[in-house]
């Protein structure tokens, strides 16, 4: 399709497209310096209409196109050390491919911004939708977000270079949309203008962290720790440093939402969402685009009587654990439906990481862990129906030891 020129609208312009052309057009309102790309399914797209953008002279970026992805993300660091606004998009195993300079970019404290265009795992072999590769490196130090719509990953995006080029967070920042289902799935959205854009991030200033000027020379990721003359004094200080970061993210994320809701009229939540939880005596939580099926579900059940109510997260790490304890202080079970596996624990991601937000609170209620939509499967409004059917029984101290997967007999 041919959309309006993000560079030269003056005025909201208004179009359909798929979740990764979105991104796209995101990230030609950001005017990154520099972009480096490898395509991989799902995300294939997505880089394909970066590239068509610079090629048709609607954004002005120096675009490489990198042997592999080990090399993509390699190339950025270099581009962010010496001050450039920079972009990228993965998936999968080209996550996997990327991994050594992956988990380098937050050490360095470098500002890169990555759609994860979220997909499962190889083996067995899927080239479908899932959440498996953006958790496998949920620790790895990046600010991970995710979207339920198309117009969140386009919103999102936007939001996200003025998230990691902060100067209280200085992370690089994943915006993660689910494979197949937002990456090719088309929706009507909104497209900001450019000035109205460009007044929305500001004016860029990373220098003050790192900048490579032979004018002002520096060591970037000198050797620390062990027997070195640094000492491991460094090495906690750059991981303590680190830390603090991810944690001024959960500050910084919802301060740039407020202000994008006051200049755009889009009032994203900035960490999680809750659905009909006013007087909810037991919830879902839920991630990513799986929310739509499950709100309708939630629907269907109160007509029935069912006070039931959904807790949806957009910020995953660093984990909202403030914003959460309130939603979980008041309802007394919750099922949490994951989109990948926690193989240790037997269990969703999601689930361990509620656990351990239950345990901080001190509140003990039961808790499920459903798990679904791997490999591209759908969740629908019949799965949710199961998981609040579980969940109900919970209430009722039926506790449940062993995950349930939705998908199993489908």
């Amino acid at each position: 399709m041919n959309a309006p020129e993000p560079a030269l609208a003056t005025a909201p312009q208004y179009l359909v497209c798929e979740g990764n052309e979105a991104a796209a057009l995101a990230v030609a309102l950001a005017r990154p310096d520099m972009v480096s790309v490898y395509p991989i399914t799902p995300q294939s797209s997505l880089v394909e209409h970066v590239a068509k953008l610079i090629a048709d002279g609607r954004m002005d970026a120096e675009i490489v196109d990198a042997e592999g992805e080990h090399s993509v993300l390699s190339v950025l660091q270099g581009g962010a050390l010496a001050g450039a606004r920079t972009y990228t998009a993965t998936c999968g195993p080209g996550l996997a491919f990327m991994f050594e300079p992956y988990v380098r970019t937050p050490g360095m404290r470098l500002p890169i911004v990555m759609s994860l265009v979220t997909r499962d795992g190889i083996t067995p072999q899927s080239v479908w939708g899932g959440h498996q590769d953006a958790m496998t490196v949920r620790e790895a130090g990046w600010v991970q977000i995710y979207c339920e719509t198309v117009q969140e990953v386009l919103d999102t995006t936007l939001m996200a270079f003025r998230i990691a080029e902060h100067r209280d967070v200085m992370l690089p920042v994943n915006i993660c949309l689910d494979g197949n289902y937002l990456s090719y799935g088309a929706a009507r959205v909104t497209l900001p203008a450019q000035a109205d854009v460009d007044a929305f991030l500001g004016d860029r200033d990373v220098n003050w962290h790192a900048a490579l000027d032979p004018l002002r020379p520096m060591a970037v990721d000198p050797l620390t720790g062990g027997s070195s003359g640094n000492g491991p004094a460094s090495f906690v200080r750059y991981r303590k440093g680190q830390c603090r970061g991810m944690h001024n993210a959960l500050r910084v994320i919802t301060e740039v939402h407020a202000d994008f809701a006051a200049r755009f009229g889009r009032d994203w939540a900035p960490l999680l969402e809750t659905y009909r939880m006013d007087d909810a005596e037991f919830a879902l939580m839920t991630l990513g685009s799986m929310t739509g099926a499950a709100k309708d579900a939630v629907d269907e059940a109160r007509a029935d009587g069912v006070r039931v109510g959904i807790i949806k997260l957009k910020t995953f790490s660093p984990f909202p654990l403030d914003a959460l304890l309130p939603e979980l202080s008041r309802i007394r079970a919750l099922g949490v439906v994951d989109r990948s596996v926690a193989f240790r624990w037997n269990c969703g991601p999601m689930y361990q990481e509620t656990l351990g937000a239950l345990y901080r609170s001190g509140r003990r209620i039961p808790v499920a862990s459903f798990i679904g939509g791997l490999a591209g499967a759908d969740i629908t409004v019949a799965h949710f129906h199961r998981v609040i059917a579980h969940t109900q029984a919970l209430r009722d101290d039926h506790v449940a030891d062993e995950p349930i997967w939705l998908n199993e007999h489908d």
